[in-house]
């Protein structure tokens, strides 16, 4: 089949016509022949199989009944109006029900001719029937199903109003395909289809949509995921091996006086195992004359940091300046803190910037940064402004990098003026392996998997709201012993009045349970004013408070070294990741640590599974795998915005091995021809190409 038929707009495929090509346009995102092709099924029906109508139940997903039409009427007046067809086989009979299209529908019926009815059974005032179901006369069966497993296609209600239910885009299909001219063209070039064993892409595209057996579904299921995750990881290795061959980074080419003095006499510990790894990895990239780009992952109390900060200061040590970009006031308030208590002793400029900074330090900021007496700044989104200026930027980290768009992160690449800085981006989130490929598979990876030593691992338990008071209890015993305490409710966007209504009444129960002047109590929302919420935090940290009522705004930034317990109500309704998040808030001291869920006493299936892996394991990676199974890539927080998991037939998570499998054969068909410029890799690198034409590149700045 030529390219050129593919291209072929769809409204020319016969059944098409315009109306239904903007109506496929708008809800499938179809516009020629080749998209309808990867319109993929979302999973199949036996058709082999018949009931009898006295076996039908209302639990049943989808029946097949062979048996006559004993009678058609219409029954109700304009909205309520719908055509019952009375069904009988040897066992009884059944309602068949229509409520669009029926004079249509009523003009086709047959009376005492022998159909084959397809549909999904539903009761009604205690009555089974069957609405909208697929009719087939029985002699012409065999002509509009070609197979025993039937495709069913995603549709919408604009789409069946058009005729175009699972149904009908099945018939489109069987028309484009049998129109075929020839050969579909072969995006894979034959080696990898003789290394990972594929069938071709024409035999894939038929059992895709009409499959003769089970082993072949599979077999084509296998080829059209391995092809689609394939050229996903050829497009992110390009990128990367692009942007180190193309992209000329400030060569750091010395570690000099700040990094060593800090090093030598004001790092009070030593670093773990993990921490010098990846700083080596640092300097490796740094030192290179190529920009690096390279991702820091690593979990809650890693000493993530502590690396950004060592590696600022090799950026000082070459004239050149840094910035951290937070995604809160609150924790680039903790960096700050943390940064500058660091670095006082060696004559180093650090400097804040959010949104809360007043003018007229604003503008001595802006000049001070311009003329680089400020050697690094930290802040919020407000460094992205045009009016920040950098004297001469070197190197950009970027926390929680998730929760910033990438256009966002294009603007603070681009306040150098000469070449582009290098950039370390953290996170706190751990990604599993397979999604951190598919995410970021252009930039190098660098994992802190060690915890500082003398850290105590938390301890975590799930109590039900019924044992709150002994819950108290052990809350009442830690403060007595010296100790601090979080108490977090949960805050969803779409509930904000209800989330603070939940948060007050919290807060009133436990100021009863916890009375003046023997304790003290916090409170920290979203809604508050930045110098309330600095006073508030300043209460608990330096241990004025004994409690901390908060929403989860104190999932990031807040280190309080002597908060021991983190109580979490109503866990049921925050996400793994998060409760992993909120949990590394405590354990930052020596003490012994603890981490109380509490939910209600009926807990759904994955309510129970979430709590039950929060009380097993502290790992985080771990932790996000069973959270991605759960959810689903697309809903883990931050991967939205990414184009990259707009998947046509993979899955992240039941996919991982096909990842793995797909990443290695690209990293090796790059490693012989890095620019798919042989004869062998043609096919290739024209359907990168045609695939690059519809993706944005973001590629420099991550």
């Amino acid at each position: 089949m030529s390219q050129q038929y593919l291209d072929t707009a769809i409204t020319y495929l016969k059944g098409v016509g315009p109306k239904r090509a903007d109506v496929l346009n708008k809800e499938l995102g179809v516009f020629k022949f080749g998209d309808l092709l990867s319109v993929y099924p979302f999973r199949y029906v036996d058709r082999t199989k018949f009931y009898k109508i006295k076996d039908i139940r209302s639990d049943l997903p989808y029946i097949q009944l062979k048996g006559k039409i004993v009678s058609v009427e219409t029954l109700g007046k304009v909205r309520q109006k719908r055509l019952v067809a009375l069904f009988k086989d040897d066992t009884g009979m059944v309602e068949l029900v229509w409520f669009r299209g029926i004079s249509w529908i009523r003009s086709g019926l047959k009376p005492n001719v022998q159909y084959v009815v397809f549909g999904r059974p539903n009761i009604y005032k205690g009555r089974v029937n069957i609405p909208h179901p697929e009719m087939d006369l029985v002699n012409e069966k065999s002509k509009t199903t070609a197979s025993a497993l039937q495709a069913v296609y995603p549709s919408t209600e604009k789409l069946t109003a058009k005729g175009l239910n699972s149904r009908g885009i099945g018939l489109l299909i069987r028309e484009l395909m049998s129109g075929m001219p020839g050969a579909y063209p072969e995006p894979l070039s034959d080696e990898i289809l003789k290394m990972a064993n594929l069938c071709s892409k024409k035999e894939a595209l038929i059992n895709i949509h009409f499959p003769k057996s089970t082993i072949l579904l599979n077999k084509s299921q296998y080829r059209l995921k391995f092809e689609e995750l394939f050229f996903i990881q050829l497009r992110l290795l390009m990128l990367r091996d692009s942007k180190k061959r193309n992209i000329k980074g400030f060569p750091f080419l010395k570690v000099g006086d700040l990094f060593n003095q800090f090093y030598k006499d004001v790092l009070p510990f030593e670093l773990t195992g993990a921490q010098k790894r990846v700083m080596k990895e640092i300097r490796e990239d740094i030192g290179s004359g190529r920009q690096m780009n390279r991702l820091l992952q690593g979990d809650v109390g890693s000493g993530k940091t502590l690396v950004a900060l060592m590696s600022m200061l090799i950026a000082l040590d070459n004239n050149y300046q840094a910035c951290m970009m937070a995604p809160t006031e609150i924790l680039a308030n903790q960096h700050y803190q943390t940064i500058k208590q660091f670095v006082d002793t060696l004559g180093i400029n650090v400097a804040l910037l959010t949104g809360s900074t007043k003018a007229a330090k604003r503008r001595e900021l802006h000049e001070s940064l311009e003329s680089g007496e400020i050697h690094i700044l930290l802040g919020t989104h407000a460094l992205i402004e045009d009016r920040v200026k950098f004297n001469n930027l070197g190197m950009v980290i970027i926390d929680e990098q998730h929760r910033f768009g990438v256009a966002q992160r294009a603007r603070l690449w681009k306040k150098s003026e000469n070449n582009p800085p290098h950039i370390l981006i953290m996170t706190a989130t751990p990604i599993p392996r397979t999604l951190a490929m598919t995410l970021y598979g252009d930039l190098d990876l660098s994992v802190i998997d060690e915890l500082p030593p003398g850290r105590k691992e938390i301890k975590t338990i799930h109590r039900y709201d019924s044992s709150r008071l002994k819950v108290f209890g052990f809350m009442k015993e830690q403060i007595k012993k010296g100790r601090q305490i979080y108490v977090v409710y949960p805050l969803i966007q779409e509930s904000e009045k209800l989330d603070y209504k939940d948060l007050m009444d919290g807060y009133e129960s436990i100021a009863r349970e916890f009375p003046i002047p023997e304790y003290q109590i916090s409170i920290l929302h979203g809604k508050m004013k930045p110098d309330a919420k600095e006073f508030e935090m300043q209460r608990f940290a330096t241990g004025k408070a004994h409690i901390m009522v908060a929403t989860n705004v104190i999932e990031v930034g807040v280190d309080v070294a002597n908060a021991t317990v983190m109580v979490l109500e109503s866990a049921e309704r925050f996400g793994l990741s998060q409760l992993h998040q909120l949990r590394g808030r405590v354990g930052r001291g020596a003490d012994q640590s603890y981490c109380i869920l509490m939910t209600s006493n009926e807990l759904s299936g994955n309510g129970k599974l979430r709590m039950e892996t929060m009380v097993r394991t502290n790992d985080g990676f771990e932790i996000a795998d069973v959270d991605m199974k759960l959810r689903g890539p697309g809903d883990l927080e931050g991967t939205q915005q990414s184009g990259t998991l707009e998947l046509k037939i993979a899955d992240i998570v039941r996919d991982g091995q096909i990842i793995q499998y797909a990443r290695e054969l690209a990293t090796k068909t790059l490693e012989v021809d890095p620019l798919l410029k042989t004869p062998a890799n043609n096919r290739m690198a024209a359907h990168l190409a045609e695939l690059n034409k519809h993706q944005k590149d973001w590629s420099q700045i991550s």
